[in-house]
């Protein structure tokens, strides 16, 4: 068992100690929260030790969780990673680029290894389907929330959106080409509804829209691939495949036939991939417990979590060309 801490104990953080005390493969050392009237409630309601600074409960750990503001991420992660202490840290890596590109490249330097909290790749739904996802030429992702007053303090892509440009960016291999976007404040200072549309240059397109005062929650995604087509319902953990092939000569009753222009008749079918009951979160804390046991790159590396923000801030940049 790995020693965990965490760093920030707030709604996130109070899940991640919830769920690390259940854990199998790590051992729950306690938590470090600026508030000292919060962490005395924690610590007096659920029995988690509160430590009293942050490089306490950095030394007493193996692996630190860093559920802290994002403004804070920068900070909290050198602590931990020149105390060579292997680090988890919640979406987005950090505020800007180059303090992401510093993280990474000082993580590579101490020879510790980094996961960035992008919970969606965890989801049984896209679990079951991505590795059905094959070169994809059309993506299209629809992800709307509540007004939440908890987030604001970052603009829609980098609370919402980032999720489906990390898992977009983990299925397409091919190097963005353009972005073009458009946002819109409406309650908050940054935007809290936006679309953008990356071009990839292999000749993918992806258009992602993201909003957080929406009625309703949706967080859907769909793929378009030769002969295929793949939906992603991150919400209710659905997915769905349906692909075409050449139709046999003999049809069933029931078959769905499509005939094109030059007479070639094309079969429709559906694949109901299993999904895997499971806590995505538990999940992913766990396979950076793995990836830690057996020296390789996490699943969600520093790098990848790199560049997803690094789509994120050229969205935003686009805001500002508007």
């Amino acid at each position: 068992m790995l020693k965990a801490g965490v760093l920030g104990a707030g709604h996130l953080g109070k899940i991640h100690l919830k769920l690390l005390q259940q854990s199998t493969k790590y051992e729950l050392v306690g938590f470090y929260d600026a508030s000292k009237e919060a962490s005395e409630k924690i610590e007096s309601e659920f029995g988690y030790k509160s430590y009293p600074t942050m490089e306490s409960l950095i030394n007493a750990s193996d692996m630190v969780v860093v559920v802290t503001p994002t403004s804070k991420h920068f900070e909290c992660a050198k602590m931990v990673i020149n105390a060579g202490k292997h680090l988890f840290i919640e979406k987005p890596i950090t505020e800007t680029v180059a303090q992401a590109e510093e993280v990474r490249d000082l993580a590579k330097h101490k020879k510790v290894r980094g996961q960035v909290g992008q919970v969606e790749r965890f989801n049984p739904a896209f679990q079951a389907i991505k590795d059905k996802i094959h070169n994809p030429m059309f993506i299209e992702t629809h992800r709307l929330a509540e007004f939440n007053p908890r987030g604001t303090d970052v603009s829609v892509v980098l609370d919402l959106m980032i999720h489906d440009i990390d898992a977009i960016l983990s299925v397409v291999k091919s190097d963005v080409k353009a972005v073009s976007a458009s946002g819109v404040s409406v309650i908050s200072e940054t935007p809290d509804i936006a679309n953008a549309r990356i071009e990839f240059e292999n000749g993918c397109v992806a258009n992602l829209t993201a909003s957080r005062i929406s009625l309703k929650n949706m967080r859907k995604a769909r793929f378009f691939q030769r002969d295929a087509y793949i939906s992603v319902d991150f919400l209710e953990k659905k997915c769905e495949v349906v692909k075409m092939k050449n139709a046999p000569e003999e049809l069933d009753d029931f078959a769905m036939v499509l005939t094109n222009a030059e007479g070639i008749k094309k079969q429709i079918y559906f694949e109901n991939p299993t999904i895997e009951v499971n806590n995505a979160i538990l999940d992913e804390l766990e396979s950076f417990h793995d990836a830690i046991k057996a020296d390789r790159t996490p699943e969600v590396s520093l790098k990848q979590g790199t560049e997803a923000l690094r789509v994120a801030m050229l969205i935003i940049e686009n805001f500002k060309k508007i």
